[in-house]
């Protein structure tokens, strides 16, 4: 059930560390702030063990990945696999070098995910299904679900593809949905904004899998209202009714808005 939690997160403002990438760091940070939670970015070897202590959840994203990063990332993960903090791994252009694929595969091995979450080909490349990618983009496809469900019931954990239609599976259940506008895909970021709400909820909610369907729904919901609006003639506008909606989503908004199927 995915009713209550997006006031759970205003009320528990859940600290969510991120060891992220230089792109879109500020765009993690803003829209983590304007679902209800709190933003850290905290990288240096030196602290990342200290801050995620203090933290509800850890966002890990390789986006601009560096060998230190990885480091940091594999530190920090231990620490929070210790004290039973979420883990949220988003593997950016997992498939595009091996650098990232390995990176990726080795986070997944050496840590106790929470959740992985990526787009379809990312996803279908760490899951053995194959995809297509460019740079950091998704290439056309469609999810496979039977892969994806054994690669949530290999690692224990939440995977989330996110696509046309995203697909969210624990290993048994699996979401589908339908929440988003093709406006999102005109700026940067928002696959890792997305993977920020999907660590604020996780923050504030222990069934995983209900926290992700959550976040997926109210960011998709969120576009589709921003792209409403009257005034919003491109990214640029759109980028900022965008934010303004996330921090105006209700409860009651997104029971009415919401596009999920849970099977």
């Amino acid at each position: 059930m995915i009713e209550g939690l997006l006031n759970r997160i205003r009320g528990r403002k859940p600290l969510v560390h991120h060891i992220t990438n230089i792109v879109t760091v500020n765009d993690c940070a803003n829209i983590t702030l304007a679902i209800g939670g709190l933003p850290v970015m905290a990288h240096a070897i030196e602290e990342v063990e200290e801050m995620v202590a203090a933290s509800q959840a850890l966002v890990l994203n390789i986006g601009t990945l560096t060998r230190e990063q990885v480091d940091a990332m594999i530190m920090a993960g231990r620490t929070a696999n210790s004290l039973g903090i979420p883990v949220i791994l988003d593997p950016v252009g997992a498939g595009a070098t091996a650098m990232r694929t390995e990176s990726a595969k080795r986070i997944m091995r050496e840590l106790r995910l929470s959740v992985i979450k990526g787009n379809i080909a990312e996803i279908g490349i760490l899951a053995g299904a194959g995809g297509k990618i460019r740079g950091v983009e998704a290439e056309g496809g469609h999810g496979d679900v039977g892969s994806y469900k054994r690669l949530a019931m290999d690692n224990g954990c939440i995977i989330a593809a996110s696509g046309v239609t995203d697909i969210i599976t624990d290993g048994k259940r699996v979401a589908y949905v339908d929440n988003g506008h093709p406006m999102m895909g005109t700026i940067t970021g928002t696959g890792c904004m997305l993977t920020s709400v999907v660590g604020c909820f996780c923050g504030a909610e222990s069934d995983y899998f209900d926290a992700t369907v959550a976040a997926f729904a109210s960011f998709g919901l969120a576009g589709e209202l921003a792209a409403a609006h009257q005034e919003v003639n491109g990214p640029g506008s759109f980028r900022a009714a965008f934010f303004d909606e996330i921090y105006n989503l209700t409860e009651e908004k997104l029971k009415a808005g919401k596009k999920v199927k849970i099977e």
